[in-house]
């Protein structure tokens, strides 16, 4: 029996190609024919998925996986299939946000959106990478949902860290680290007021980190650089990294002293499991996924308010008992995610359809 897996774009250290990768790898062992198909890939990749124009359509005693984060043509050929199917929902960001910015990206929103009703009918297992996801998917109209996180290759977070990082960012400064796309949801002006409260009423000696790509949507990240100036904070303040890699990435969970998250809407957010993993004390804003994310660790803020959030921040980076509670119960978390058994309920998912 075929165990496809259709991914839009797959990509070299995303979170859903991981995914997709580890699930392929798992369904052969297991005995399954099993191959990712995508319409555009990473150079270096061609050897781990074949392009969809060579997918030979399905048996109807065959199961095809859908990953869902962008509209796609992907979608309309899917739902022709005859072959049982499953999604895998990793969300899509409502449009609202992208307006003022990009009519374009606001338009994809749209369109990502209204995919996901389309497909509700002729979907026989919708799996979602949270609690969030799952409630979206159950209100939309899909028959069955299911929890089904993200894989999280915790080996890989082992690798050393870039040693030029870890010497650049360790100094008398308090570093505040985001990691995330630079994007409006994301709550980046939050943050950088913050930063100027924190630098004016608390002390001088304070750094936000942003690691992210700047050319998601370039008049957002023009917003921000206006801020920015407006509050008079300096390159050395307030700096935007930029694509790093993943050892560049690990220093500064390492340098950090909070990982703070004004988030307004998430899916899943990898970024605060990565904060656990590396010891982070993590400091967010209570919007969507994140919550189920955390699942009790971390601190949850129910306000923006930029004296309140910058005092705790203050406390979480500089007082230890605080720190160690914390710290404590996001290792208590890990072992939660760690024990989530994503193989065997996935198994479970697909005897259930044959």
């Amino acid at each position: 029996m075929r165990v496809d897996q259709l991914v839009p774009a797959f990509h070299q250290g995303d979170a859903i190609g991981d995914t997709a990768f580890h699930i392929k790898q798992f369904l052969r062992c297991r005995g399954f024919q099993s191959e990712i198909y995508c319409l555009d890939r990473d150079e270096g990749l061609e050897k781990h998925s074949t392009l969809f124009s060579e997918f030979f359509p399905p048996a109807s005693t065959d199961i095809t996986i859908l990953h869902f984060a962008l509209p796609s043509p992907l979608t309309a050929k899917f739902i022709t299939f005859s072959s049982k199917k499953i999604l895998i929902y990793h969300n899509i960001t409502p449009a609202h946000f992208f307006l003022p910015y990009s009519q374009e990206m606001a338009h994809i929103a749209q369109v990502g959106r209204e995919e996901v009703k389309l497909m509700a009918p002729h979907v026989d297992v919708a799996l979602a990478d949270s609690e969030f996801n799952r409630l979206e998917l159950e209100e939309i109209g899909y028959r069955r949902t299911e929890v089904f996180p993200l894989f999280i290759d915790f080996a890989k977070y082992q690798r050393p860290a870039d040693p030029f990082f870890q010497r650049l960012f360790r100094d008398q400064r308090v570093n505040i680290l985001f990691v995330g796309r630079i994007v409006p949801n994301k709550g980046i002006d939050d943050l950088i007021r913050t930063t100027f409260y924190y630098k004016k009423y608390i002390s001088p000696l304070v750094r936000l980190i942003i690691v992210g790509k700047t050319t998601s949507l370039p008049a957002y990240y023009q917003s921000l650089i206006k801020l920015v100036d407006d509050f008079y904070l300096r390159p050395e303040e307030v700096v935007f990294t930029g694509h790093i890699t993943d050892e560049q990435m690990y220093a500064l969970y390492q340098t950090a002293d909070v990982f703070l998250s004004m988030s307004e809407h998430e899916g899943f957010g990898l970024p605060l499991v990565e904060s656990m993993i590396f010891d982070l004390p993590v400091i967010a804003y209570e919007a969507t996924a994140v919550p189920y994310t955390l699942g009790g660790a971390g601190i949850l803020l129910r306000t923006k308010r930029v004296d309140y959030v910058a005092e705790l921040v203050h406390l979480v980076a500089t007082q230890e008992n605080l720190r160690q509670k914390i710290i404590n119960h996001q290792r208590q978390r890990l072992k939660d995610l760690r024990a989530e058994g994503l193989e065997e309920k996935l198994l479970r998912v697909i005897k259930d359809l044959t």
